[in-house]
């Protein structure tokens, strides 16, 4: 499982409602507390990625108790096959962080690295995760597209980029699903509706729409 090297991410302790939260997170049931990695999630995948996907945070019970980004969860278990079948991936399951899964011009992490509680992080949590953020993206050297899953990724992007001086307004970026924007920089930044549970249940994200997504996703890359 190759990783970009995050340094002090390991012990981090910035967000003190997300460190209270890990302490007091019960397993869920049939599994038990020593079994959860329990603490900031590095992102994962091809170090010579042309795309990057980024993200919300890790989920409680998925990437909290794994390690891994979207592993042993219901975002993952319905992402995972469609990015095999994409060819971003070498197997379509993705259970466990030893499970063997390697990603092929891809590169997974989330705008917040800890598990926040009801899956909704705060803006100083945005705020204090975007340094590792950044140098995630600034270590992938190839990187031709930004993925932002879900409007609270996205937005936690955009402010990245305005902080680098990169743009102005975030205004002059709106969310939408599919919408695909141009950096100054040339890299493309693309929108993605979440591939959460509740997504899934409503319909508003289904395995064609997002299939359709990552053929957009390969074109970009192979724009730039």
């Amino acid at each position: 499982m190759a990783q970009i090297e995050l340094q002090g991410l390991a012990g981090c302790v910035r967000c003190p409602r997300l460190v209270a939260y890990l302490a007091r997170l019960k397993p869920a049931k049939g599994r038990v507390r020593d079994a959860y990695h329990n603490g900031p999630v590095n992102g994962f995948g091809d170090l010579q990625a042309r795309i990057c996907l980024v993200g919300l945070a890790p989920g409680a019970h998925g990437a909290n108790r794994t390690g891994r980004p979207f592993t042993g969860d219901g975002a993952g278990d319905f992402m995972y096959p469609l990015l095999h079948a994409a060819g971003f991936s070498n197997q379509s399951e993705a259970q466990d962080c030893r499970d063997g899964l390697t990603l092929k011009d891809m590169y997974i992490t989330n705008a917040v690295k800890c598990v926040p509680p009801d899956n909704k992080p705060v803006a100083a949590e945005f705020t204090n995760c975007r340094p590792y953020l950044a140098r995630e993206l600034a270590a992938l050297d190839n990187l031709r597209v930004i993925i932002a899953l879900g409007k609270g990724a996205y937005d936690s992007c955009l402010k990245l980029f305005r902080e680098q001086g990169m743009i102005a307004r975030l205004v002059d970026y709106p969310f939408a699903h599919g919408a695909h924007y141009r950096l100054p920089n040339g890299l493309w930044l693309a929108a993605c509706y979440h591939t959460s549970r509740y997504n899934l249940q409503t319909g508003r994200m289904d395995a064609p729409l997002f299939n359709e997504f990552l053929c957009l996703t390969q074109q970009l890359a192979q724009e730039c």
